[in-house]
């Protein structure tokens, strides 16, 4: 590979590796000021003298969180929601995107239905009918009604029709010839191709169950039903002092609400964090290439 050399195309390396850095610190940032929060005195986080680095170095936050029972049943609330929604979202989209991304001479009922999916993600009938219809369903304060709620994502439907479009014809074309029917050839030929874009999507998925909190509100008659980021967004504290003892009350005192939000935000943030790295390597490396030789 010939690399230019010219000052020009120096400088402009320079101003990438600039610009890149200052973009990556902006993303970081708040994920360490998060921490730095949590970790810092009552005093510091109150009077806003955290910034770059904890002030005050302390771990009570994390101690209450510990003794939050709520917490961590909310936690586990968005674990089992985030495992079946991208399972049950992810088998729709590779099903539903497959007929789909076959022509119209092969499928007939494809524009109707594209039409009637683009139409439902252009335009709804808005909170109140779809409230009342997972009631009537009797989706309120179950864990599938934080699954099925949100619907078909028509977005990532797109996507994965326009990947399957470009799979190569002479895979399918093969695969017939030698006598599988359309559920082999999905399950056999197509989704093993589409693994760099099925990895996106259950990302996209997964982070979208994750973090949604709207709907865990609407759906749950109490916090005892929230999902962890619900959990987060109605945290209040109120607490009666005269009904603790001394030791509770100097636990208290040592406590900043500003760094237990901080805390419970951070650690809701390690799941996707953690799952993040393992789909990286499938946004960089295709495993199509080389598949149909000419």
């Amino acid at each position: 590979m010939i690399q230019s050399k010219s000052i020009g195309s120096r400088i402009f390396n320079v101003f990438n590796v600039i610009l890149m850095t200052l973009l990556s610190i902006s993303c970081i940032y708040p994920l360490w000021y998060a921490f730095c929060l949590s970790v810092s005195s009552k005093s510091a986080a109150n009077s806003g003298l955290v910034t770059f680095y904890p002030v005050g170095f302390s771990l009570a936050s994390y101690q209450q969180i510990m003794g939050d029972a709520q917490f961590f049943r909310s936690f586990l609330i968005s674990v089992e929601r985030t495992v079946l929604g991208t399972i049950v979202t992810m088998l729709i989209l590779i099903i539903f995107a497959y007929p789909l991304s076959k022509p119209a001479s092969e499928y007939r009922p494809k524009n109707v239905i594209m039409w009637i999916v683009i139409f439902c993600m252009l335009f709804n009938g808005g909170t109140i009918p779809w409230y009342i219809t997972m009631v009537k369903y009797g989706l309120i304060d179950n864990i599938w009604g934080l699954v099925l709620c949100g619907g078909l994502p028509v977005f990532n439907l797109i996507l994965l029709i326009n990947f399957y479009r470009g799979i190569p014809k002479e895979l399918i074309e093969a695969a017939q010839v030698d006598g599988a029917g359309e559920w082999r050839i999905l399950f056999r030929i197509v989704v093993p191709c589409a693994i760099p874009v099925l990895a996106t999507l259950i990302l996209f998925t997964s982070v979208g169950y994750w973090n949604e909190f709207f709907q865990g509100l609407v759906l749950s008659s109490g916090e005892r039903h929230y999902p962890l980021q619900t959990y987060i967004k109605q945290m209040v504290v109120s607490i009666q002092t005269t009904n603790l003892s001394m030791d509770q009350i100097e636990k208290m005192d040592k406590l900043s609400n500003k760094s237990l939000d901080a805390a419970k935000i951070f650690i809701a943030m390690i799941p996707m964090l953690v799952v993040y790295p393992f789909l990286q390597k499938y946004f960089v490396n295709g495993i199509m290439l080389g598949a149909v030789k000419e």
